[in-house]
């Protein structure tokens, strides 16, 4: 006996395991693609919604100072619906009650000043009044800017920035801020009827004197195209490979009965007797 039959039925075998798991195979490459092709068509509608965004926050930060919304109004202020409008107010500045978080702008790293104004009716806003360097932190070294008397104060609005910032959490107790949480702030420098968002002021006509406002930086990533693209492109790779996979082995499988049939009929033009010698009588 010969080591040829063993090693057929070793083929046997594997090219039946192979047959097995082809349909399997087959629909876990199906599901595939239609994750992949659902992400790409979620990242174009998140593509859609975030040009809108874009639109309409260069329009709000664009237009016309309108009057800052009234505390009736406050619970309605949301992210998607008012923040970056351009914004005015009047009122007294608290100057001892100021609070610096942390900063990295375009003028460097220090600290952004947050004074409270108490507005006509009573109630008071935070005002982020604009960068100073870690020299300029004290009040004696920048007294020129401390304004007294009744003010108005023109701005973005801004949502309130809870808990802290990138790993590091605000510390009230050690006055350490790394975000302006404005609910916290409040509550550290014992302020009541305080607005729940906070205003970055605009520049003011002096630059030279600090703070420095104006400096707030509106960038909203936009990435989704090239996301779609990424996911539609794996979709088509997958897609291709099925193609391969399976359709070629469709195709050999055809030609493999097709030339069976043929070897079976034999030599066309002949019949049962092809080949067969007849000797004259």
């Amino acid at each position: 006996m010969d080591g040829a039959g063993p090693a057929r039925h070793g083929k046997s075998g594997a090219r039946r395991a192979a047959r097995a798991r082809s349909p399997w195979l087959a629909v876990l490459s199906l599901a595939g693609i239609v994750i992949l092709i659902g992400l790409g068509v979620w990242q174009v509608e998140r593509r859609a919604w975030k040009l809108a965004l874009i639109d309409r926050v260069e329009h709000r930060i664009h237009a016309a100072p309108s009057p800052l919304p009234p505390p009736s109004a406050w619970p309605a202020v949301t992210a998607a619906g008012d923040e970056y409008r351009h914004v005015t107010v009047t009122g007294r500045f608290l100057n001892d009650r100021e609070t610096f978080t942390q900063a990295v702008t375009e003028a460097g790293g220090g600290y952004w000043v947050l004074t409270p104004l108490q507005t006509t009716d009573g109630t008071i806003v935070l005002v982020n009044r604009g960068f100073v360097p870690p020299e300029r932190r004290a009040q004696a070294t920048r007294r020129d800017a401390i304004v007294t008397g009744i003010v108005e104060v023109t701005g973005l609005l801004r949502m309130t920035e809870p808990k802290g910032g990138f790993l590091r959490t605000n510390d009230p107790a050690h006055d350490r801020w790394f975000s302006r949480d404005v609910t916290a702030i409040a509550a550290a420098r014992g302020l009541h009827d305080v607005a729940p968002f906070f205003i970055d002021a605009d520049a003011a006509p002096n630059a030279d004197l600090f703070p420095i406002g104006g400096l707030t930086v509106v960038r909203f990533p936009n990435n989704h195209l090239i996301y779609a693209l990424t996911w539609f492109g794996l979709a088509l790779m997958l897609t291709g490979q099925l193609l391969v996979t399976f359709g070629g082995g469709l195709f050999r499988r055809r030609r493999n009965v097709r030339e069976g049939a043929s070897a079976a009929r034999g030599p066309r033009g002949t019949g049962s007797d092809a080949g067969t010698i007849v000797e004259p009588t």
